[in-house]
């Protein structure tokens, strides 16, 4: 097998012009390549800008949902929640036991929520509305609606 600048001695038969026409096609070679490469860098270029805006998407459908309060460990988490007025928040009980969401004032009661269920409410007053789980006194939360 012959390769580079060989090949084209052999193949040319012209030992006074060899190194000229080598180098020739060298530089053409090393053009095309040197186009190759660009391209190469502009494609993964473009695609790694799509494959960043697509992940962003799926952080912002996929996250976990902002107004979610979760119950485990004998808590809520976050224990303060901060809204907008007409925003609703769902409490999901990742506990292995009972739990309620109960408003300090009477104004929401969740009843009994089993492990794994949820319970939901639209917020519509603004104000702070202090809860806490009626099965576990010592479990307590506070939303605040601006």
């Amino acid at each position: 097998m012959y390769t580079g600048c060989s090949f084209l001695i052999f193949v040319l038969r012209d030992k006074t012009n060899w190194n000229f026409r080598c180098l020739i096609l060298k530089n053409r070679v090393m053009q095309k390549v040197n186009h190759l490469r660009i391209r190469l860098v502009a494609i993964i270029l473009v695609l790694s800008f799509f494959s960043g805006i697509t992940d962003s998407c799926k952080k912002i459908s996929d996250g976990p949902v902002t107004n979610e309060v979760i119950i485990e460990g004998m808590a809520f988490s976050p224990a303060t929640i901060t809204v907008t007025h007409g925003t609703t928040i769902t409490w999901k009980n990742n506990d292995s036991v009972d739990h309620t969401v109960s408003s300090n004032i009477g104004l929401f009661d969740s009843g009994t929520i089993n492990p794994a269920g949820t319970y939901s409410r639209v917020f519509t007053m603004t104000g702070t509305f202090p809860y806490r789980c009626t099965i576990h006194p010592s479990m307590t939360g506070t939303v605040i609606v601006n």
